[in-house]
């Protein structure tokens, strides 16, 4: 390492020269030099090597420094001539600012891009210029930047409207075309030129120098030492843990070391890992390589010189530098681009931007990201140079034209694609995974086709028709090269062993559908190229099929009369490809040439009559025959790899250029022939022709030939033909093939999608095919056919069909896959018995069709269809053999109609004159020909009107005879006069309608009545069965009210009709006697609960919480020796208890829970899966209703009520407490061991004990060993979550932490009631009922498990802060202590005191007074924290209180004589009230339920309604006088000493001069943090937000805490910490700082809501920004403008402020497996 000490005496020479250097001298000299490049370069060789990369450690901050110092100061003298500060600021002064914002995107920033406007989606604005644009008030669509691309505004080719933002709109005044340099002078020009030049050459170089120990002429260093950095490079094929693990070995640095290189290494493609002498760094060098060339090639290492790699550091900052001078002024932006465009010595492509981008693989991240924004701030702000860079840049875009883009692109794809097959097919099985890698990077090529074909020309030259044929042609040799690759051939009698490798070739056709729609536009928008594009097309299929005929033989088929010449051909024997895009194309230009008219005005240019429809139609037919046959099950042999291909086949990506084009090319090959010879070949490759061709197939066909599979393929393949048909015949919503409009058909599309069930927005556009621009057209026409349903706070809104569609609806929509016709036929039946309509789904009207396809309706009425029609019916009449299905029946069926509603429709639209050629009824009603005579369609229907098995087609076979009759009467009407038709047919229709209504209305009536006559007689047997039974349903009801809650039924209390209600004090009334029975879940056991009997428990869950804290600073206590005896009034931690109410026996839950951890060990060993929950920290789910829980309570009964004689008053029961205590202080002293202070303790004997308290008596516990053990264990649970150490029952903490944990989760239920703004009792579910009263009880039984001594040591101590007692010593200070946490803690506490005395001392008394004290103390603690006054109107009540008011006034000025000025002077007594009444009343509130559930005392019915008078009803409740202020002027004698006591702590004083924290009462509810309306507000924050570790970096993951507000870097490794040994992520390390280990976070470029608990649990739940549609958008993928949708945000809080966090994550974890085996501690 001698390289490295030597570096560090460095330093101080260079200071020296440093200092010395002066720029302005180096530029005046560097003026007159003749050579300035060779001067320049000089001075870098020189300086470089001495600033960067001088040891192992690079220290950006002093390098930037120097750099600027030496390096670019001479630079920016030389360029300006005189101080640089002042010429680029002159500089600055007359530039014209561009109109282009050229805003360079950070990662993670919103884009938006308009939808209605933008040319296409790569068009974005900025936040900024979008508010300011015209596009806010359009459909926008809004996503975050990766990071590098720049913002459109003012580009007018990117916009087809709004172009500028208010900020960017040219000035009219200025001409813009002015040249940006007129401003300069020759000068300046020329030295611009000359710096320019050098520094960008200079950087070009270096960046993409490939020797690593050489530099380029001229910047040799002049003394070269021996140091060298082992530099590492970002590739494409290792993971982060690779790097980490491979580095750890080779440079031995620590774990964190090594994700701190990986990190920097992703980030910016390289990162120095050693450095030090060459042996050195080659030493790690080999390493790497060796450790990671097993797998895959090695990591990319190299050794380089410093000097190399300083002069490197350097460009990077020299092309930052260029950046940042350029943004000065346009001129010198303009010169810029004219340096880096010149072309260099080497001619064609040598400017430094073209070495730059041919070298950009070369290239580093960091170095490539430098230049790309060096290249978006100068040549793409400039207009003029952005077209030559663009040039340049692929010899690209409007560039048809003179480059013949097109072509180029192309060839250079299908170069890249070697592997073909005999006939030039391409053939992607033998792809290695590294070719695979290459065809990804290759496919972009086609991506940048899209770009060129994106705006459609609107004048066509000659040239540009000449090249865009020209790239057609191209074009068509890719395509014949896919046309029929991937054959597949049918396996038969053993499975396919490998799945053939299917992929490449869909992935390759997903990619150019859009470029396949986009050539089609092109050529319909010029009638010369449409026929040129449909000509060559035309024989490039003729090609393609000359190669293909694979020895098939000519046969002839016959039927029905006809004959038809054509060859064999068996799908199921035979190859056959998916892939048939030139047949595809044909089709398309086919419906142009319809769509155009081009067909009717140019027919002779057209080669129509050289088509030979039979081809046209050979290969599309084979592919949908191979579709029916897997339908049909006949492929299954040939695994997946084929169901995958036919389901992309009809998916929604591919349909639109796959299976629709299918569709079309079969109806223009059958729009040519004569619909006979069409049918016959599509029976023939169907296999179907041998069933319909003999004689007598009317007879069953199968007769024999029973094999059971073969007639059930057979069934489905006759329905799949005739779907086939149908679809030929009746899909003619593509604008061409029938007579509509673009919309129409994707209204169509979203009718039927509704026809399955209401959808929501981004179903639907799932649904619906995208154009290029992903838009599917959805936004223009939705309205008009479906109307929208908001949600309420889950779920989604929805589109719902409007009624007047379902009209349209066809339940054999072409798209519709099987499952979606079965779900869209029942939804639609289930619609008609609603609406009481009969159940036929009759086919819809149709739109005529276009001239050129006006035959296809022929099909409807030839023989050979109607001879497959008739047979079908006739296996149905007898239906002996299992040769026909019901949907067999039910296709025919609606063929029928479908020929019924043509004619229907023809006759209708027809003129007196001209008579009406379609005529099917005729047909149908025609019998066969003798001699078989077989009867005519119409007979066979009407036989199966009445068939007992087929009442499902009942109702259709109605529709279609009334159908025959009305038309029948509409041609004879038209026969006789012309002008009745409407109404006659009308007429008939109705008649039977309304006869059909009739007899419908009948039945329901019948129906109803018996209905009403079953009811009656189930509820006379009902009355019978209670009658019989009167004495059993008593007993039960008596049991029931029994059992029911304290709080309900009031009625009955026995206190309540004399005496108002109390619940504390000697007054207190008495709690209702009755046996609490309770069944046990497991068991299902009654049992009583008294002390003496079998434990039952309720199952728990505790839980640290923060969710009241008003003090979220407060560093974390030291779990060892934290006392929590006292809370402080900041509430910054506590312990909540939470129960799912359920109730089980002790000995029950004991056997469930071993269960539970022994399965934990069996899974354990099998595989390492998180559950839901953690069997090692005591968790286990209810077995109920599998709630999370962690321990259970016992249930005791209540307290017994006491015999009031007479009580002691405060007075004399100070004295009492006052001598017991000092008892107990020698007692215990006593069980010290003696030591020195024994001398001292005789003193204190002389104050005798009372002879009733005896001291060394040990109470008999009245509790059960069960009922004990339950108390030890609900105990060290709460003390071990609370404190989070080791259970330890030993413990004098625990009962502690158990009153604690009563006290918070009083406080946070009565916060809780108060925010939803609910009344105090009666609207708590009942599990919260129990589980208050089950804490309060087993907060005064506890004592009974803990060592005496102890608790009354806690007792004490407790006592002491309100008494000032001279034995403890370190008592907190009246503002440092919670007061309902005290009254909690001394009321429970008192028990160990009491038992020990026998005066007849009732506890209740004792409670009472302890009350008061405490309340008095309440009151100190607000007057001394309540502020000064706010100046409102003098309020003066009335007479009303006056009172309080003076009492109020006198106490705060006894206070302020016991302060001086640390209180400021109030005159308004009013104000204080106001602030003492408003701020008790949480506190009093919270009593009422302690009181309450601790005593059993019913509630006054008054606090169950949010009803005026609560406050006088609440003190009374409390035994309290309404004017607080009596407790203390009542006994101000006693009192006052008390107040003196708490006024002179010195901690007192301390706070109040802001030397604590100060908390004022009422302490407001948490809530979580305000989040903005928009979500693109988040984004932008959050794109803003750099990792606070690796210096400035963007962080990835930016995750906003909703309860604090923090912005924390996620999922990172950069932001790991260290917490109890383990690693977690930024998150999970949050959650314990800021919310006791529960954390609800927004993931904000996910825009989901993330839940966190401890360190292995989480999951995600909906996040509460919605779009417009009522939708969330979680992952961003849709791009919707999202705004709050309130409700769901208060549903977030809801949980939280419940404490139902951990409950969620739970349910979520036990629902949805996955979640479980996230590593969350990481995010």
């Amino acid at each position: 390492m001698a390289a490295a000490e030597s570096d560090r005496e460095v330093p101080s020479a260079l200071c020296t020269e440093f200092l010395n250097f002066s720029a302005k001298d180096t530029a005046s000299k560097w003026l007159q030099v003749t050579d300035l490049y060779k001067e320049v370069y000089q001075h870098l060789a020189r300086y470089v090597p001495k600033i960067y990369c001088l040891g192992p450690n690079l220290n950006p901050q002093s390098e930037d420094l120097l750099a600027q110092l030496l390096l670019q100061a001479p630079l920016e003298w030389y360029l300006c001539g005189e101080d640089p500060s002042t010429g680029l600021a002159k500089l600055e002064q007359n530039n014209q600012p561009s109109q282009l914002c050229g805003h360079v995107f950070r990662v993670g920033e919103p884009t938006y891009s308009c939808r209605e406007c933008a040319a296409d989606p790569t068009c974005v604005l900025c936040m900024q210029c979008f508010l300011g644009s015209v596009h806010k008030e359009h459909r926008y669509r809004m996503t975050t930047s990766g990071g590098g691309g720049f913002c459109d505004c003012g580009d007018t080719e990117a916009w087809k409207k709004g172009p500028y933002c208010q900020k960017h709109e040219p000035n009219i005044s200025d001409s813009c075309q002015e040249d940006p340099l007129a401003h300069l002078s020759t000068d300046m020009i020329a030295r611009c030129y000359n710096v320019f030049a050098i520094v960008l050459k200079y950087a070009v170089d270096m960046l993409t120098w490939d020797k690593e120990d050489e530099l380029p002429p001229g910047l040799e260093p002049p003394d070269r030492g021996d140091t060298y950095y082992c530099m590492l490079f970002n590739d494409e094929v290792h993971t982060y843990e690779q790097v980490i693990y491979t580095l750890q070995k080779a440079v031995n640095c620590t774990q964190k070391e090594a994700v701190s290189f990986a990190t920097t290494v992703d980030r910016d493609g390289r990162k120095s890992v050693r450095f030090g002498d060459f042996a050195f760094c080659e030493q790690a060098k080999s390493v790497i390589v060796r450790n990671t060339s097993r797998q895959s090639k090695p990591l990319r290492v190299q050794v380089m010189h410093s000097s190399v790699v300083a002069h490197q550091c350097f460009a990077l900052k020299a092309l930052h530098w260029l950046g940042h001078v350029i943004g000065y002024s346009d001129a010198l932006r303009r010169i810029l681009c004219q340096v880096g465009l010149e072309r260099g010595p080497e001619g064609e492509n040598s400017s430094l931007v073209d070495t730059l981008m041919l070298c950009d693989s070369k290239m580093w991240k960091g170095a490539r990201n430098v230049y790309h924004q060096l290249f978006m701030s100068s040549l793409l702000m400039d207009l003029k140079y952005k077209k030559l860079f663009a040039i340049q840049f692929a010899k690209a875009r409007m560039l048809i034209t003179e480059e013949n883009l097109m072509t180029t692109i192309i060839r250079t794809f299908v170069d890249h694609l070697r592997h073909r097959d005999l006939q030039g097919r391409f053939q992607f099985e033998r792809y290695t995974a590294q070719q695979a890698f290459k065809f990804r990077r290759v496919q972009s090529l086609i991506g940048d086709l899209k770009y060129v074909l994106i705006s459609r020309p609107t004048e066509w030259s000659d040239q540009l028709r000449e090249k865009f044929l020209e790239g057609l042609d191209t074009f068509l040799e890719l395509f014949k090269c896919m046309q029929g690759m991937d054959p597949v051939v049918r396996q038969v009698g053993q499975h396919i062993e490998m799945e053939p490798e299917w992929e490449a070739a869909f992935t390759l056709q997903m990619k150019l559908t859009h470029i396949i729609s986009m050539m089609q536009e092109w050529c319909a928008t010029d009638e010369r190229v449409l026929i040129e594009a449909y000509k060559k097309c035309l024989t490039a299929l003729t090609h393609c099929h000359s190669g293909f005929t694979d020895g098939e033989q000519p046969i002839t088929l016959s039927m029905c009369g006809h004959s038809v010449d054509t060859i064999r051909y068996c799908v199921s024997q035979e190859k056959v490809s998916i892939h048939l895009p030139v047949s595809r194309l044909l089709a398309g230009l086919h419906v142009l040439l319809s769509k155009m008219e081009v067909a009717y005005r140019f027919p002779e240019q057209l080669p129509l009559s050289e088509l030979s429809p039979p081809m046209l139609i050979e290969h599309p037919l084979r592919c949908l025959v191979l579709c029916a046959q897997v339908h049909a099950g006949m492929w299954r042999r040939n695994g997946f790899s084929l169901v995958n291909q036919i389901y992309y086949y009809h998916n929604v990506k591919c349909r639109v250029e796959m299976f629709d084009k299918d569709l079309i090319m079969l109806q223009a090959g059958a729009s040519m022939m004569d619909p006979n010879h069409f049918l016959m070949i599509v029976l023939s490759r169907f296999e179907l022709y041998h069933i319909f061709s003999s004689a007598d197939c009317r007879k069953s066909y199968n007769r024999e030939n029973t094999n059971k599979d073969v007639v059930q393929q057979n069934n489905t393949l006759i329905e799949e033909m005739l779907h086939l048909i149908m679809m030929v015949v009746g899909e003619r919503f593509e604008a061409g093939v029938g007579q509509v409009e673009g919309c129409d058909e994707i209204k169509r599309e979203i009718i039927h999608q509704l026809c399955i069930r209401p959808m929501a927005h981004s179903e639907l556009v799932k649904a619906l095919p995208e154009n290029e621009n992903k838009e599917t057209g959805m936004e223009r026409v939705i309205d008009s056919v479906a109307s929208f349903k908001k949600p309420g706070v889950t779920g989604r809104g929805l589109y719902e069909l409007r009624p007047e569609c379902a009209k349209q609806f066809n339940l054999y929509f072409h798209h519709y896959s099987r499952a979606d016709q079965s779900k869209a036929e029942e939804a639609q039946r289930k619609l008609k018995r609603q609406n009481g309509e009969d159940m036929a789904l009759p086919p819809p009207m149709l739109p005529p069709f276009s001239p050129l396809f006006a035959s296809l309706v022929n099909i409807l009425q030839c023989d050979v269809l109607l001879g497959m029609l008739g047979a079908v019916l006739q296996w149905a009449v007898e239906p002996s053999g299992g040769h026909w299905s019901e949907s067999m029946l039910q296709r025919v069926l609606h063929l029928i109609g479908m020929g019924l509603l043509e004619e229907q429709q023809q006759l209708k639209n027809s003129s007196e004159d001209h008579d009406v050629s379609f005529n099917f009824t005729l047909k149908i009603s025609r019998p066969g020909e003798a001699p078989s005579n077989t009867a005519s369609v119409l007979a066979l229907l009407e036989n199966l009107q009445n068939a007992p098995h087929l009442e499902v087609h009942k109702d259709m076979i109605r529709w279609i005879l009334k159908m025959v009759a009305s038309i029948k009467t509409m041609r004879e009407l038209t026969a006789s006069t012309y002008t009745v038709t409407a109404s006659g047919s009308h007429g008939q229709e109705e008649m039977v309608c309304d006869k059909d209504k009739a007899e419908r209305k009948r039945k329901a009536e019948m129906a109803r009545l018996r209905r009403e006559k079953i009811m009656a007689q189930m509820s006379e047997m009902q009355r019978h069965f209670i009658n019989e039974n009167k004495e059993l349903f008593q007993q039960s009801l008596e049991e029931l009210y029994a059992s029911a809650s304290t709080s309900t039924s009031l009625e009955h209390s026995p206190t309540s009709s004399d005496a108002a209600l109390v619940c504390v004090g000697p007054r207190r009334s008495r709690p209702r006697e009755k046996r609490q029975v309770v069944t046990c879940i497991l068991c299902q056991e009654e049992q009583e609960i008294r002390a003496d009997s079998k434990a039952m428990v309720l199952a728990a869950f505790v839980q640290r919480s923060t969710v009241m804290s008003k003090n979220r600073k407060r560093p974390p206590h030291d779990p060892e020796h934290y006392d929590p005896l006292f809370m402080h009034p900041d509430l910054s931690f506590g312990t909540h208890t939470g129960s799912c109410g359920h109730i089980m026996h002790s000995h029950c839950w004991q056997r469930y829970f071993e269960a539970v951890q022994a399965k934990e060990q069996r899974r354990q060993q099998r595989l390492r899966v998180h559950t839901s929950y953690d069997v090692g920290n005591g968790e286990f789910l209810c077995p109920l209703c599998e709630c999370l829980s962690n321990t259970v309570i016992p249930l005791l009964p209540g307290a017994k009520g006491s015999n009031s004689c007479e009580q002691p008053g405060l007075g004399q029961w100070l004295k009492i407490s006052g001598q017991q205590i000092k008892a107990m202080h020698s007692a215990h002293r006593k069980l010290q061991p003696v030591g020195v202070d024994a001398v001292e303790e005789t003193v204190e004997e002389q104050c005798p004990a009372p002879e009733s308290f005896r001291i060394d008596y040990t109470p008999m516990s009245p509790y059960s060993s069960t009922i004990k053990e339950m108390l030890t264990t609900f105990g060290t649970a709460t003390y071990k979550v609370g404190l989070k150490v080791h259970p330890n029952e030993q413990d004098p903490r625990v009962p502690i932490m158990c009153w604690g944990s009563c006290a918070y989760t009083i406080q946070s239920i009565e916060r809780l009631l108060v925010d939803e703004e609910k009344p105090l009792f009666g609207s708590l579910p009942c599990r919260q009922d129990d589980c208050l009263s089950s804490l309060a009880r087993f907060g005064s039984a506890c004592w009974t498990a803990a060592s005496q001594p102890s608790v009354q040591g806690h007792y004490i101590r407790l006592v002491a802060a309100l008494i000032p007692d001279p034995q403890v010593e370190t008592s907190p200070c009246i503002l440092d202590i919670d007061m309902l946490h005290l009254l909690v803690s001394v009321v429970l506490s008192y028990g160990s005191v009491h038992s020990q005395d026998s005066s007849g001392l009732s506890v209740d008394a004792v409670q009472l007074h302890f009350f008061h004290i405490i309340t008095v103390a309440h009151m100190v603690q607000m007057l001394l924290t309540s502020g000064p006054e706010e100046v409102t109107m003098e309020q003066e009540s009335g007479g009303a209180e006056r009172e309080e008011e003076e009492d109020i006034c006198a106490l705060y000025n006894t206070l302020r004589t016991h302060l001086g000025s640390s209180l400021p002077e109030v005159a308004s007594g009013w104000h204080l009230w106001r602030c003492v009444k408003t701020g008790i009343l949480p506190y009093l509130r919270g009593a009422a339920l302690f009181f309450h559930h601790l005593n059993g005392v019913p509630t006054p019915p008054e606090l169950h309604a949010l009803c005026p008078g609560q406050w006088e009803v609440l003190c009374g409740y409390l035994s309290l006088p309404s004017n607080l202020l009596q407790l203390y002027h009542s006994q101000k004698e006693l009192l006052e000493p008390l107040l003196y006591g708490w006024c002179s702590h010195p901690g007192v004083r301390q706070t109040l001069q802001g030397g604590g924290v100060l908390v004022s009462f009422p302490r407001e509810s948490n809530s979580l943090i305000d989040l903005p309306d928009d979500y693109s507000a988040l984004i932008n924050q959050a794109s803003s937000f750099t990792c606070p570790k690796s210096g400035g970096d963007k962080s990835r993951a930016p995750t906003l805490c909703l309860v604090c507000g923090s912005m924390l870097c996620s999922q990172s490794y950069c932001c790991q910490t260290e917490l109890d040994g383990e690693d977690v992520g930024a998150c999970t390390a949050h959650t314990f700082a800021c919310g006791a280990g529960v954390g609800i976070f927004l993931r904000v470029r996910e825009s989901q809501v993330l839940f966190l608990s401890g360190k292995t649990k989480g999951c995600f739940y909906a996040p509460p920004y919605l779009d417009d549609y009522g939708e969330t958008d979680q992952g961003l993928r849709r791009g919707n403008p999202l705004h709050l949708c309130r409700q769901r945000y208060r549903k977030i809080q809801k949980l939280w402020r419940q404490h139902s966090v951990t409950e969620e994550i739970g349910h979520a974890q036990e629902a949805n497996q996955t979640l479980v085996g996230i590593d969350w501690q990481h995010l």
